[in-house]
C-alpha cells in the first residue's frame, strides 16, 4: 500500500500517453468529458488524475481503497463524486466499470493517444481561442487602459494564486506609469494599501483573481469600492461575488488539466491592459522607456545578448 505522499506522486504522475498492447484504445476522451464541466478543487483533480491514469484497476476499487491510493480521505471521494454529478462513490464507479469494460472488450472507443500535458495545453489553446473572439472589439480594453493609465497611484492587487499574475501586470506597469502600488498580501495590510492609495488620488484598481477565489480578495475589494476607488477585475467568472462589487470584468478560461491552474489566457489579457495603458499616452510612455533604458545600461541590469 503505497503512503499518502506516494499516492499524490502517482496521482499526478506524467505518462507517455500510448496505449498498452492488448488493452484497446485508451478511454481518455470519455473520462475527460466526464470531469471537465465542473470546477475541482486541486485534491478532486488529483483523484481525477488518478482514475485516468488507473481506470481499468480503480474502477473496481471501494471507496477505501481509492482514497488511500489517491492519498485523500473517504469524504473528499464522496464530494468528488458529486461534484462530478453523480448521487454517490457507487454511481461513479458504475460509470466507470462501464467505460473500462467497454475498452477491455474492444467495444466502441475513442483513439486518443495525447497524453496529459498535451490535453492541457489543448485546453489552453480553447481559452485563448475564446478570448481572441472576445477581443474582436477592443474598445473596452481600450477604454480601462485609459482609465488605469490616468488613475496615479494605481494599484493592483493580486492574492494568493493570483500573485504572479498581479506581480507581472506590476512589474510591467511601472515602466509606463510614474506610481504603481503592488497588493499582495490580504486583511488589514491590504486594507490599509487601499486606504492609502485612495488618499492619495488613485481612482482605480486592477484586482486579479483567479481559482480558488478566497474571502479577502471579496474583502479587499469591497473595502476598495467603499473607499471610492474602482475595481477593474481580472478573473474567470463573468458572474458571482467578485463580479458583482468590480465596476468592469474581464472574464477568461483558465487551464484546469492539471492539479494547478494555468493561466495562458489570463497573462495575455493583462498583456493588452498593458498595451491599452502604453497607447492611453504615447508621450509618457517612450519618455519613460526611454529612461530606463538608460538608467538599465548604466547599471548593466541585463546580459548582453
Amino acid at each position: 500500500m503505497p503512503s499518502p505522499q506516494q499516492a499524490r506522486a502517482q496521482a499526478s504522475a506524467i505518462t507517455s500517453g500510448r496505449t498498452a498492447p492488448g488493452t484497446g484504445a485508451a478511454p481518455t476522451s470519455r473520462l475527460r468529458e466526464l470531469f471537465d464541466g465542473p470546477r475541482l478543487s486541486p485534491g478532486q483533480r488529483r483523484i481525477a488524475q488518478y482514475l485516468i491514469e488507473h481506470l481499468t484497476e480503480a474502477a473496481f476499487l471501494s471507496i477505501t481503497e481509492l482514497a488511500d491510493r489517491v492519498g485523500v480521505s473517504q469524504p473528499s471521494v464522496t464530494r468528488f463524486a458529486a461534484a462530478v454529478g453523480f448521487s454517490g462513490y457507487p454511481a461513479l464507479r458504475e460509470r466507470l466499470q462501464a467505460i473500462a469494460l467497454s475498452s477491455l472488450a474492444g467495444g466502441p472507443g475513442e483513439e486518443d493517444r495525447a497524453n496529459e500535458l498535451q490535453a492541457a495545453v489543448d485546453a489552453e489553446i480553447t481559452n485563448l481561442e475564446n478570448l481572441r473572439r472576445d477581443l474582436a472589439d477592443p474598445d473596452r480594453v481600450i477604454r480601462v487602459g485609459r482609465e488605469l493609465s490616468r488613475s496615479t497611484p494605481l494599484t493592483v492587487l493580486g492574492l494568493r494564486i493570483s500573485v504572479s499574475l498581479a506581480e507581472y501586470f506590476g512589474y510591467a506597469a511601472r515602466r509606463i506609469h510614474p506610481d504603481v502600488r503592488l497588493v499582495t498580501r490580504g486583511g488589514s495590510v491590504a486594507y490599509d494599501a487601499l486606504l492609502q492609495a485612495r488618499e492619495a488620488g488613485g481612482d482605480w484598481v486592477l484586482a486579479f483573481a483567479m481559482p480558488r477565489h478566497s474571502q479577502e480578495t471579496l474583502q479587499a475589494v469591497r473595502v476598495a469600492r467603499d473607499a471610492g476607488l474602482k475595481v477593474a477585475l481580472v478573473t474567470d467568472l463573468a458572474l458571482g461575488p467578485l463580479a458583482d462589487e468590480a465596476d468592469v470584468t474581464f472574464a477568461t478560461g483558465t487551464g484546469s488539466r492539471l492539479v494547478f491552474d494555468s493561466y495562458a489566457a489570463p497573462g495575455v489579457l493583462a498583456a493588452a491592459l498593458l498595451q491599452a495603458m502604453t497607447d492611453a499616452d504615447p508621450e509618457r510612455t517612450q519618455a519613460r522607456l526611454e529612461k530606463y533604458e538608460q538608467l538599465s545600461e548604466h547599471h548593466q541590469f541585463f546580459l548582453r545578448d
